[in-house]
């Protein structure tokens, strides 16, 4: 068996790329090369590679199962965020992390250099007055 295991290693090699059309093609053809040999995959992706799949694969079971994101963090001690971007992978078909999501679907916060008049100065003190509020400097300059 062992014989068998460093043959598909050694026997292992990469499609060449100009036998496909496009880079996503090839990468395909590649990947499923990579898969169909359980001992190249595990030889090429790490301790934590293998762990994410392997909770990947599992949130992608409790949720076909009903689940709540509670019960599923519980479990597999996930946060919510990681439980949502694999929900999001099982309907567009495509795992997408966080990261690579905030790139283009999140809003990305503005920074305002100075405080502009409508802001409240944090060293200015509210007054009320007949005529409604007004803000005045702490201290006044003598």
């Amino acid at each position: 068996m062992d014989k068998d295991k460093n043959n598909d290693k050694e026997n292992f090699a990469v499609p060449s790329i100009d036998n496909y059309s496009s880079r996503k093609e090839w990468e395909d053809a590649c990947w499923h090369k990579i898969i169909k040999s359980e001992d190249i995959l595990r030889t090429l992706i790490t301790s934590y590679e293998r762990r994410n799949l392997i909770m990947r694969a599992a949130v992608m079971e409790r949720v076909d199962a009903g689940k709540n994101y509670q019960q599923i963090s519980e479990e597999l001690w996930l946060s919510p965020q990681t439980i949502s971007s694999i929900k999001k992978a099982l309907k567009e078909s495509s795992y997408r992390s966080y990261r690579e999501r905030g790139k283009t679907e999140r809003k990305k916060r503005v920074y305002s250099s100075a405080p502009t008049s409508t802001q409240k100065n944090p060293r200015d003190r509210s007054v009320r007055i007949r005529y409604g509020t007004i803000r005045l400097p702490r201290r006044l300059p003598r």
